[in-house]
């Protein structure tokens, strides 16, 4: 029996249970830790700063040595309900070596709150880091936002309301309609309407900001049906697919100073995207 589309619910939980597409996703895991433990250990960075009143509510700054750099936050992924900010500090590197000051958020996770908390969150770490840019030698006008999976879904939600110049969401996910249906809903709760008002898909895009979208080749049809769908109705900039890329590995071509993906998050924060 089809729960979404024509998905019944092992074809739609298959569709979504990316470690199970990916058995070797340990190794990614466990690699990112030891990367982003080597890089704050060698890094300027300040580490768990504040930016609500929670414990989760914090985030780490690893600053570019130029004053008023532009900024770049960073949303982890996770299906809303794993992983840590401290995960991703391995991307730092390529950024801070470019000029852009790198800022990675962490967020309370899934069963312990819901959506609409998460949601809330990412939108006050973005503008916390508006608000304080000034003071962390970045330009208040160069504020740009980033995510992977889950945090692509909270980077594209935290543009809506706060005046960020650019967003990049490598393998998000806009309507989580379907979400609601798999399996992973277990944890996150949503019904109908969470998922309605959560979803980018169904948001005014953010006037006069570029959008570049990222997918791995080897990602699932729906990961590719989200991004193609969300390009026709935002205004993206760049929409692309990077071969040879699997949900893991496509987030490191974001950290990357020899891949394109790189290349045009930098021309995103430089102004040179059309």
């Amino acid at each position: 029996m089809a729960v979404y589309r024509h998905f019944d619910q092992h074809a739609l939980d298959a569709e979504y249970n990316l470690r199970a597409r990916v058995p070797e996703h340990p190794e990614f895991f466990a690699r990112w830790a030891a990367e982003s433990a080597a890089v704050r250990r060698s890094l300027r960075c300040k580490l768990d700063v504040a930016y609500g009143r929670s414990d989760i509510e914090r985030l780490d700054v690893f600053p570019a040595a130029r004053k008023g750099a532009p900024v770049l936050v960073f949303i982890h992924g996770g299906y809303w309900r794993s992983l840590d900010k401290g995960d991703f500090s391995y991307l730092a590197p390529a950024y801070v070596e470019a000029g852009v000051t790198f800022v990675s958020v962490n967020y309370a996770l899934a069963p312990n709150v819901r959506m609409d908390e998460i949601v809330r969150q990412a939108r006050a770490a973005v503008a916390w880091v508006r608000a304080k840019a000034r003071t962390l030698g970045c330009d208040p006008s160069a504020v740009f936002v980033a995510g992977h999976s889950a945090g692509g879904h909270l980077a594209t939600m935290a543009a809506t309301p706060n005046p960020v110049q650019g967003v990049c969401s490598v393998s998000g996910l806009y309507d989580l309609e379907p979400v609601r249906h798999a399996f992973v809903n277990e944890d996150l709760g949503l019904d109908e309407a969470t998922a309605h008002r959560n979803s980018p898909q169904h948001l005014a895009p953010p006037a006069n900001t570029p959008v570049v979208l990222a997918i791995g080749s080897e990602e699932t049809a729906e990961f590719k049906r989200h991004q193609a769908e969300f390009a026709a109705i935002w205004r993206v900039a760049r929409s692309l697919e990077i071969p040879g890329r699997h949900h893991y590995s496509v987030i490191d071509a974001f950290g990357d100073r020899d891949h394109g993906l790189f290349g045009t998050v930098l021309d995103m924060i430089d102004g040179r995207l059309d």
